[in-house]
């Protein structure tokens, strides 16, 4: 695909070559699959959550949006959320954070952040929040 080229969240086309349908793709799909196959125990338990459509909208998990990953992506809705661990809390994270969700904003993308914990911990909370989100 050609720079000039824009996919997915404007033209509503889509490339069968490529997973989340998105502007100018630079991640190559092998680091995103092994993204996909090594999940979190909170990854894991947010997935089987928002998977099948259980809360009326169809979610992605580790979802390619131009040079970032985010963990699960919600097109309908134009919602991603990030499960943030404990190396969320490191200053240099903080700022690679902080211009992720700045570039996502400026796509028009709401960005849900969401500890680990509140993930494992309570289920149910997590759920009403990405309902509240959606």
């Amino acid at each position: 695909m050609r720079e000039s080229q824009v996919r997915g969240h404007f033209d509503g086309s889509r490339d069968s070559s490529q997973s989340c349908y998105t502007l100018l793709m630079r991640i190559p799909v092998r680091p995103v699959r092994e993204l996909r196959r090594s999940q979190t125990e909170a990854e894991k338990v947010a997935w089987y959550l928002l998977r099948d459509r259980r809360l009326g909208a169809k979610f992605r998990r580790q979802c390619r949006i131009d040079s970032w990953v985010v963990d699960f992506y919600c097109f309908e809705h134009r919602v991603a959320i990030e499960l943030d661990g404990g190396v969320h809390s490191q200053p240099s994270q903080i700022r690679k954070d902080a211009r992720k969700e700045d570039y996502l904003r400026t796509l028009g993308i709401r960005l849900l952040r969401i500890t680990n914990g509140l993930v494992l911990e309570d289920p149910e909370e997590f759920v009403a929040k990405v309902r509240e989100a959606i």
